[in-house]
């Protein structure tokens, strides 16, 4: 019988996934389908409860859903339970087990940038993108600090994680932006302004449509090295599949998969 997967966030908007997760079927050979679902925060608990009913293999948790969704998981790995938010549900048996593989998108994507180890980043925002972007840039060794525009959330993130609360005009060695800023349609908007930018800096936009942000735009255009945030979807996505299936996807099939999809957009 074909496996269901899905992803539930909102509003509904675009997503990628459905293009991932289809794509790592086809290249894995499983019989899966994988919809999106529209599931606005009352229905949540509906939602998941559903999940445990029809016996849908995964869902990928997106905005508003990943801190909510920690508390009607069955089990939640250590990596969820320190970062204090979720991107993946997974059914094993009658259990709902919950996932963050939101940071290991991020550490794939940074990782081979290095060096990073007593280098300074600053990250912009304080939902649950940004406590695993937090989280993974605590893994590679770098002192983080966030900015948030509600400075007590940022304050709350900061001693969960270990990082500190910071403003956008201190020093940094690399600048992430972990906020929707700069998502289409509102793709003329910037989280930072432009005089913070600083060059010989690395600058990670974890906007990923457009693929080339204003934030990268500005960046690169003042020296500063530019990452841009399809590698952590492909690499999250790549690694909730494994959690369900027990095989891993090739990313950069899943990558190529991707950008033909935004260059149809």
């Amino acid at each position: 019988m074909t496996a269901l997967c899905a992803i539930i966030l909102h509003p509904a908007g675009h997503t990628l996934s459905p293009v991932l997760h289809r794509e790592a079927y086809r290249e894995l050979g499983i019989d899966a389908s994988y919809l999106a679902f529209d599931v606005p925060p009352e229905q949540l608990g509906a939602a998941v409860g559903g999940m445990r009913a029809l016996g849908i293999r995964q869902l990928s948790v997106s905005l508003p859903h990943k801190e909510a969704v920690l508390a009607l998981a069955d089990r939640v790995s250590t990596e969820a339970e320190r970062i204090g938010a979720a991107n993946t549900l997974t059914l094993a048996g009658s259990e709902i087990a919950a996932d963050n593989t939101d940071w290991l998108g991020v550490l794939r994507t940074l990782e081979p940038l290095g060096p990073w180890r007593g280098a300074r980043a600053t990250v912009l925002g304080a939902g649950g993108a940004a406590r695993a972007i937090v989280y993974a840039l605590g893994e590679l060794g770098l002192e983080v600090a966030i900015a948030n525009r509600t400075p007590e959330r940022a304050a709350r993130v900061a001693a969960d994680l270990g990082a500190r609360v910071a403003s956008v005009d201190e020093p940094y060695d690399l600048l992430v932006n972990a906020t929707p800023v700069g998502l289409h349609p509102d793709v003329e908007g910037l989280p930072i302004p432009v005089a913070a930018l600083r060059k010989g800096t690395a600058v990670f936009d974890s906007v990923y449509r457009p693929l080339e942000t204003r934030l990268l735009r500005e960046a690169a255009a003042r020296g500063c090295r530019t990452v841009d945030g399809l590698g952590m979807l492909v690499h999250q996505a790549a690694e909730q599949v494994r959690l369900w299936s027990g095989r891993a996807p090739d990313p950069e099939r899943l990558r190529r998969a991707a950008l033909e999809a935004l260059d149809a957009l």
